[in-house]
């Protein structure tokens, strides 16, 4: 064990060292925020323009909402109940974009239902939201209180809204929450494939100059390997560890300086009565800015991201390691990587595959599997297990564990019986001579 965490020591100070290894560090977390800003600044939906019909039974809104007409919402009014399903169904409402409903109860309990159609954009639901805020609020202060419009709105509570897809009113569909859960699995196998020919490049490289007999005249052949691994392994988790501190410093600032919370509602009283125009041609909030500062759980993501990247290395790694030690030739290793890429490839495929197919067999089976576990079980716990089924999870987890333990002791026999081997061809029927040979 000494011997192997000297190796791994060795490996890890050479890492360090590279200097495309600290340019890499540098440029990969100021890439994605680059990403990121593009997809705040330029990511919306467009300017939408909603006909908006509200149900208001008991005529609390007197059909009256705005003092001036707003050229991207038009309003208008029914006297009954309408249900969601005639909302989504019958002719007569298919002209508008979205209903909302505002019963006797929205005086006390200060809650709306809003089912729309097409997505609103978050400038849109911000719209509707204050709009319908302000006009609830002038009813309030008529019937209930003394004071101004001004006074109430100092001591006043907001409105919730709660926005659903009349077609999908239980969200059960994949949504932007499922393409973060991607990219955490890409995230994942990216280091992987970049660090896996790490090790691959490393393996070639010491045998080809024979400095692997000098090191095996020191340490085991399994030490070398575990070491290698391991080291190698422990740059890139420091990789990752840098990349997301910056990444997380970027969001930050980027939060506090270049998108602010302009829809927040405090800043519209701050702003006065006739702040509405000036507040909503201000910054122009999108999807992408509310899923990642609201809708993501970066704690839960990141935690099983550190698990299922640290086996899925161990389990690919240790294939790049068997592969470098059993060529022949640099061209040898290169031949027999391309499965290894193929099934990075794959693995990327299973999760984009279960994001569109989230409850079917074959997502439940790649959700199992080693080589595609990481990526799917990301996208999943993106989109939320259903309650109870958290043990999932784990026993993918588990499996993968079991896996990478099974695939390091075959990588070892690999290793062992290939390190010292020069100018032969590999076949397939030599690999299963020497993973009979203990």
């Amino acid at each position: 064990m000494r011997n192997s965490w000297l190796v791994a020591l060795r490996e890890l100070k050479e890492r360090l060292g590279s200097r495309s290894f600290v340019g890499m560090m540098i440029a990969g977390p100021l890439l994605i925020l680059v990403l990121i800003y593009f997809l705040f600044a330029f990511g919306g939906e467009g300017q939408q323009k909603w006909n908006v019909l509200i149900a208001d039974p008991t005529g609390i809104m007197d059909k009256k909402i705005l003092i001036s007409a707003d050229p991207d919402v038009t309003y208008s009014f029914a006297n009954g109940y309408i249900e969601m399903n005639e909302f989504r169904d019958a002719k007569q409402f298919r002209e508008f974009d979205a209903l909302v409903e505002v019963n006797e109860k929205i005086l006390s309990n200060k809650l709306s239902f809003v089912f729309y159609r097409e997505n609103p954009s978050m400038r849109m639901q911000t719209k509707i939201r204050y709009q319908v805020e302000r006009r609830i609020e002038e009813v309030m202060v008529a019937q209930f209180t003394d004071l101004s419009i001004r006074d109430f709105r100092k001591v006043k509570q907001p409105l919730n809204m709660a926005f659903r897809n009349v077609y999908d009113p239980m969200d059960e569909a994949s949504d932007l929450r499922g393409w973060v859960g991607l990219f955490y699995g890409a995230l994942i196998f990216s280091f992987i494939f970049l660090f896996g020919m790490t090790i691959l490049r490393s393996v070639t490289r010491e045998k080809s100059n024979r400095i692997v007999e000098v090191l095996l005249a020191t340490v085991h052949p399994n030490q070398l390997m575990i070491g290698k691994i391991v080291g190698i392994g422990i740059a890139a988790f420091i990789q990752f560890v840098v990349w997301m501190l910056l990444v997380a410093i970027g969001l930050v600032l980027m939060r506090s300086y270049v998108f602010p919370d302009l829809f927040d509602p405090s800043h519209v009283v701050a702003m006065g009565e006739h702040a509405s125009d000036h507040f909503f041609a201000a910054t122009e909030y999108n999807q992408f800015v509310d899923l990642v500062y609201e809708r993501i759980r970066f704690g839960t993501m990141t935690f099983y991201f550190i698990l299922f990247f640290v086996l899925g290395y161990l389990f690919y790694g240790a294939l790049f390691a068997a592969i470098g030690a059993t060529s022949g030739s640099e061209s040898d290793g290169q031949q027999f990587v391309l499965p290894l890429i193929f099934l990075l490839c794959f693995a990327l495929f299973a999760g984009y595959y279960s994001l569109q197919n989230p409850e079917s067999g074959l997502a439940m089976l790649f959700h199992y599997l080693p080589f595609t576990s990481p990526v799917v079980v990301m996208v999943k716990l993106s989109l939320g297990y259903a309650p109870g089924h958290a043990y999932e999870i784990w026993m993918s987890l588990i499996l993968l564990l079991l896996s990478a333990a099974g695939v390091l002791v075959l990588a070892g026999r690999l290793y062992r019986n290939g390190i010292l081997q020069f100018g032969h061809r590999l076949r397939f029927g030599m690999l299963l001579r020497w993973l009979k040979r203990m």
